[in-house]
């Protein structure tokens, strides 16, 4: 079957799904959204569930602090008819060496300068907020009580159905083969289920955003590696926020309904698109988790997964337009963050196409930064 679409948006996941209904509140409702599964089956529905406010770039603490601003209030603007479960328990991110004390404290007073409400503990502190937390591995940490857990699927969800009742039209388990341009314009989108003729392709696709750009040749200095994640079995409800550790790769959380949820990064991990699990992550993890948080060691995992990251150079999103390229937008980059920016994912790409006022100036996130060498890295990534 054929369609025709004023925006096409590749990609169902938290930014393709927010993209969609912040188009159709400005009036844009023919929109499709195109997917090669199911409503958030990528990195969104494979991600830890977290969300914080504590970064070490101006950009992505503004993008963080206004997402969480939306999501604090998600299930009122997008009358959801359940419960997107955010429980704000705060992050605990812990410093292990100066080097890494001197950087907290710059990001809390970049934090602070931007309204967010972050701020150094000591270690009795941090002891107080986590009991069962080993600090004799530990200098220092940071604290902000707003950051917190999030579910994916039913925050997804919302916007989800939020954006249908406004027109918007979803294609899952529909993949794009190619995209046509002609005299430098798009013109439509192919799939396995028929064409899509359009002037506006919005790339959200996340891990396989590079894949799409090849199909217009544009160049798109990216990468996707796995990232894996375990879930243990429930326990009664002992850890409050999330505990972080840039320097010792980990984060880990407990669940509101009472498992834990564990991750670590690694600069070996395959980039060749696979979410396989393996045996060295579980080995790993252990082995971080038993020095940090010991008690929770002992806990018998339930299941692993993994997704990717859609990593930049300078960890921080490519949003915007492309040179020579009318028509086509990107919203990739995230560096496993997608998730937490979601709502101004969104609205960034909502106002660009719609030629409306901007929320906020993210020109310094345009893709033509590379070429440039106008990078900022963003130290607060695991």
């Amino acid at each position: 079957m054929n369609y025709s679409a004023d925006v096409v948006i590749i990609g169902a996941g938290i930014s393709g799904c927010s993209i969609a209904y912040n188009l159709a509140i400005r009036g844009i409702t023919n929109v499709i959204v195109v997917d090669r599964s199911y409503i958030a089956s990528g990195a969104t529905g494979r991600c830890g569930a977290g969300v914080r406010m504590q970064w070490g770039t101006k950009m992505n603490c503004l993008l963080a602090k206004e997402s969480i601003e939306f999501y604090e209030q998600a299930n009122q603007i997008l009358e959801y008819d359940r419960d997107v479960t955010f429980y704000q328990g705060g992050y605990l991110l812990l410093a292990t060496t100066e080097k890494e004390m001197s950087q907290f404290q710059q990001n809390v007073n970049l934090q602070n300068e931007l309204g967010i409400p972050s701020k150094m503990v000591s270690l009795k502190e941090a002891k107080d907020i986590v009991p069962h937390l080993n600090t004799d591995v530990l200098l220092g940490a940071a604290f902000c009580q707003r950051d917190g857990f999030l579910d994916p699927f039913l925050t997804t969800d919302a916007y989800y159905k939020a954006a249908k009742r406004l027109g918007v039209k979803f294609l899952t388990y529909t993949e794009v083969q190619t995209i046509i341009v002609k005299n430098n314009k798009v013109e439509k989108v192919v799939t396995n289920h028929g064409d899509i003729w359009t002037d506006k392709v919005v790339n959200a696709a996340g891990g396989y955003s590079k894949n799409i750009c090849d199909m217009v040749g544009v160049d798109l200095p990216v990468y996707s590696d796995r990232h894996q994640i375990l879930v243990t079995e429930p326990i009664e409800h002992v850890q409050g926020p999330m505990v972080m550790s840039f320097s010792m790769n980990l984060y880990c959380q407990q669940n509101p309904k009472g498992p834990f949820i564990m991750g670590r990064g690694d600069e070996n991990e395959p980039r060749d698109l696979r979410i396989t699990s393996s045996w060295k992550f579980l080995e790993d993890m252990a082995k971080t988790i038993k020095n940090v948080l010991p008690p929770i060691a002992n806990l018998r995992v339930v299941r692993q997964w993994a997704g990717l990251y859609n990593m930049t150079p300078d960890k921080q999103p490519i949003y915007g337009t492309v040179d020579g390229l009318d028509g086509f937008y990107l919203a990739v980059g995230f560096s496993g963050h997608g998730f937490m920016f979601g709502p101004l994912t969104g609205v960034i790409i909502s106002e660009l196409i719609s030629e409306s006022k901007r929320s906020v100036d993210v020109s310094m996130l345009g893709l033509e930064r590379f070429k440039e060498g106008n990078l900022i890295l963003e130290p607060s990534v695991v």
